[in-house]
């Protein structure tokens, strides 16, 4: 395998009397309409160091839906820049061929891309295209593999209770689900949903008990409005962060007690301060060594 992407797009940068006095860095987490994955981003991440250790002053286009705020293509004046890189994903359609059109004073080049069909007017607008697959371009090693990053975050199983009309006027559910969601949304972890609901025919779900302890098991905390998230989370020995989605408590309380697991949140108490309280406590030597005495493993 031709492991030299990087490497040939330094030299591309780098080539005598090519150097871009300017750069504007696009791919598919440009586009208002097109996706920003997480090998997109961590491709820019890696394009943006190789800029920098070439030397070249650039601006990224981020989608205003990915990050409301940055600079977007719409924004970008393209007399502003004598070169635009696209990054990762596919050379084709619309989108891409629109960036020829707009930047065309732009010296174009696309890195670490898919051609699918070399005649397609998204990859002929390109100046020069250095491709990590398709149509007889040697294989190449994806940018996104060793762009830089920083420490992995925790991995939080999420597990939601809804219904339960039993509880009558004392349901706190649809709020406490979207307050404690809300919060889950800025923190720097990875979401796992963690439905407690069996079933057999769906492969998005675990079919018995051991597949579901399986999976709570390989999480770092498990935040829970569910009775079973919160004993099966604490049966692996994993930190559980327990809300009672029931004003006054009800069998989440009453199992939290019997267990005598303190990270327990009342329906009436949530608020983010307290949610960060438990958060890191959960994630400490203390909450793990905690959870950890619970454990039935």
């Amino acid at each position: 395998m031709d492991d030299d992407l990087a490497a040939a797009l330094l030299r591309t940068l780098r080539s005598p009397g090519r150097l871009p006095g300017r750069l504007l860095l696009t791919g598919w987490f440009s586009f208002l309409h097109g996706e920003a994955t997480a090998g997109d981003v961590l491709a820019q991440r890696h394009a943006s160091e190789l800029l920098e250790r070439a030397g070249v002053p650039y601006d990224t286009a981020w989608s205003p839906g990915f990050r409301p705020g940055a600079l977007s293509l719409e924004a970008a004046r393209p007399e502003a820049y004598d070169t635009l890189l696209f990054v990762c994903g596919p050379v084709h359609g619309p989108q891409v061929a629109a960036l020829h059109a707009g930047f065309r004073t732009c010296r174009r080049l696309a890195a670490g891309v898919s051609v699918v069909d070399p005649a397609d007017p998204a990859v002929t607008g390109f100046h020069e295209v250095l491709a990590r697959d398709g149509a007889g371009a040697p294989a190449r090693l994806d940018l996104a593999v060793r762009a830089p990053v920083g420490p992995l975050p925790p991995v939080a199983g999420v597990a939601l209770s809804s219904g339960q009309g039993e509880y009558g006027a004392r349901r706190r559910h649809d709020e406490v689900n979207e307050r404690l969601t809300g919060w889950l949304a800025g923190k720097d972890c990875a979401r796992v949903p963690a439905d407690t609901r069996l079933d057999t025919d769906d492969w998005r779900l675990c079919a018995t008990g051991e597949q579901f302890l399986a999976l709570v098991s390989r999480f770092d905390v498990v935040v829970t409005t569910r009775l079973h998230g919160l004993v099966l989370g604490l049966r692996t020995g994993t930190p559980v962060i327990a809300v009672d989605p029931v004003a006054g408590g009800a069998k989440v309380t009453a199992q939290a007690r019997a267990v005598g697991w303190p990270a327990l949140v009342d329906a009436d108490a949530l608020s983010p301060s307290v949610l960060d309280h438990w958060w890191g406590w959960a994630l400490s030597q203390e909450g793990r060594s905690a959870a950890a005495r619970h454990s039935m493993g």
